[in-house]
């Protein structure tokens, strides 16, 4: 069985800026990462691989520079990657940014699992996944954290709020999965000096892709960041005490009531 593990190429959290005249992601001087749940989405396709058999195949759209970050997760274990990069994919929101991984999935074929994570730590939506979905009209279930496959269906444990809940569907089939629901390998040095020498990523960009150019990009967006607003950081209120260590200790308790009971 063939499974597509969607990728996407993120800044570290603790890094993101918006640039204020295009107000999308700014990109420049950040250090990038495969996004969290993404890495833990491509171990839940490995560990289907070790038992199962087939092949995995790595999706991800963006730049040139996302190239670095699919030869890690073929260094990981993966069997290809396909990157769509074009000008005319910028700007994309999660519709068309679903309608141009679906059509590639199309073109890779052949699939019985798409496996993405939850959700990027740099849109925080969750949409995408649903997105690609509805585009192949193909069953789905979201947020799982363990899955398993019996003939032509899988069965999932699904994280719901206050537990969670076991479903079953039938393949082909697309899952989001959970942020943390398992350990990440580290990828194979050998092997990773091997896919940065050897191998060879494949690129697609929008005409060989034959894409609906009114449906990609900024151009297929349904939806545009209108305004950008930096919240101001809270401020701390601080106070110093001073006298004995009794002293001190009576006048922190006095703190501490008089600020729970206003």
């Amino acid at each position: 069985m063939r499974t597509i593990v969607c990728i996407k190429v993120v800044p570290r959290t603790e890094q993101i800026r918006f640039n204020p005249e295009t107000k999308t992601l700014d990109r420049n001087g950040t250090d990038n990462e495969i996004n969290p749940a993404d890495k833990n989405a491509l171990e839940m396709a490995l560990l289907l691989k070790q038992k199962h058999g087939g092949d995995v195949v790595l999706l991800s759209m963006g730049p040139p520079l996302f190239t670095p970050y699919l030869l890690l997760g073929i260094a990981m274990g993966a069997d290809d990657a396909i990157l769509l990069s074009d000008g005319d994919f910028a700007g994309a929101d999660t519709y068309s940014t679903s309608y141009a991984l679906s059509t590639a999935i199309r073109k890779i074929g052949d699939f019985g699992l798409i496996l993405c994570g939850e959700e990027s730590s740099d849109g925080s939506t969750g949409q995408v996944p649903p997105g690609i979905a509805e585009w192949l009209g193909i069953h789905q279930t979201t947020y799982i954290s363990k899955l398993e496959i019996f003939g032509d269906k899988i069965r999932a444990k699904r994280t719901i709020k206050g537990g969670y809940e076991i479903v079953e569907a039938p393949l082909p089939l697309l899952a989001s999965v959970e942020l943390g629901c398992n350990s990440p390998r580290f990828p194979d040095f050998r092997r990773k000096r091997w896919a940065e020498k050897e191998f060879k990523v494949t690129v697609w960009n929008a005409a060989s892709l034959g894409v609906d150019p009114y449906k990609i990009g900024a151009k297929g967006s349904h939806t545009i960041v209108d305004e950008l607003v930096e919240l101001p950081k809270p401020a701390r209120h601080m106070k110093q005490i001073a006298g004995s260590s009794e002293e001190e200790a009576v006048q922190i308790i006095q703190r501490i009531q008089q600020a729970l009971h206003g």
